[in-house]
């Protein structure tokens, strides 16, 4: 019976405990799921790449009109003015097409996160006849064009003399078969019926178990809707183009329309009124970023 010796291996195929705690340490970084710094940077990149165009329009909002199309372009302006600000307030009824922008996104929004949840938590949870055929009708009316239903909605309210700004502009679309639909999703994934049920035994009514159990369960996803309502409502061109004719009464997207086809192409006053007008949005998303992030990230997972 003949014994082979093996030769000790190198020193240097022998791992080392250093190389060992840093292999470790990736494999441990991987599985947390820690970006890796090249992540970093492109999503620097991305956020880059689109904030661009809001700061050029920024810098842009301060230069003179002939500044706007020199060659080479210039991002930061040679002779900084504030005209544009001084003659978009004194030409024009901006801050008229301001607040009537603000408030009517603001209450549509409000109005359309408490119906959409109301609505939403009936479908979710609760089981009356017909209920899938009123679902199933609400559902498909997503798949129907805006164009299509512009002009029955204009007459139907024409006709009922309810074609004034301010019914008009939010009323018809407090209830959107996305945001219904939405609510619908979270209440089934998020609130279990155990809970509603504890709520009944403890003498709650029905009203109270969805402000005081359902609305907290429901903040991120009511969030992210709020977000949605308020920029569709606040950005919308189409509609308040047919139903407003009042120049008082325009919206800033008819405003800053207005203002652009007036006297010539005036890009200098409206990149002014585009940077004020985006104000609202921005502070919108900062207030409910963490309810965004939170109710899209919840609506990725499946319960």
């Amino acid at each position: 019976m003949t014994t082979t010796l093996h030769a000790p291996a190198p020193e240097s195929a022998v791992p080392s405990p250093s190389s060992s705690r840093r292999r470790s340490a990736r494999f441990a970084d991987s599985e947390r799921g820690r970006p890796r710094p090249w992540i970093f940077a492109g999503l620097t990149l991305a956020a880059l790449f689109w904030l661009f165009p809001l700061i050029w329009a920024l810098f842009s909002s301060f230069k003179q009109r002939s500044d706007l199309f020199a060659y080479p372009p210039r991002l930061v302006p040679a002779d900084p003015t504030i005209g544009n600000y001084v003659a978009l307030f004194e030409k024009y009824p901006f801050v008229s097409w301001f607040v009537v922008s603000t408030v009517i996104a603001v209450v549509s929004t409000a109005i359309t996160v408490f119906v959409c949840s109301l609505a939403g938590f009936g479908f979710a949870k609760y089981r009356f006849r017909g209920q899938r055929l009123l679902f199933d009708i609400m559902f498909s009316s997503m798949a129907i064009p805006f164009a299509v239903i512009i002009i029955p909605l204009f007459v139907m309210l024409a006709k009922t003399g309810l074609a004034t700004p301010w019914f008009a502009l939010i009323v018809p679309w407090v209830a959107p078969a996305f945001g219904i639909f939405m609510m619908r999703q979270f209440c089934e994934q998020s609130i279990p019926d155990e809970i509603l049920d504890a709520a009944r035994i403890d003498g709650a009514s029905e009203f109270t178990i969805f402000r005081k159990v359902v609305v907290p369960l429901l903040r991120p996803a009511l969030g992210a809707l709020a977000v949605w309502s308020f920029l569709g409502t606040y950005n919308n061109f189409l509609w308040p183009l047919i139903i407003v004719s009042d120049p008082d009464m325009y919206t800033l997207p008819l405003g800053l329309q207005s203002i652009f086809g007036a006297e010539g192409r005036q890009y200098d006053i409206v990149l002014a009124g585009s940077i004020l007008a985006a104000i609202p949005s921005v502070i919108v998303f900062i207030a409910l970023r963490k309810q965004l992030i939170d109710g899209l990230a919840a609506g990725a997972v499946k319960s």
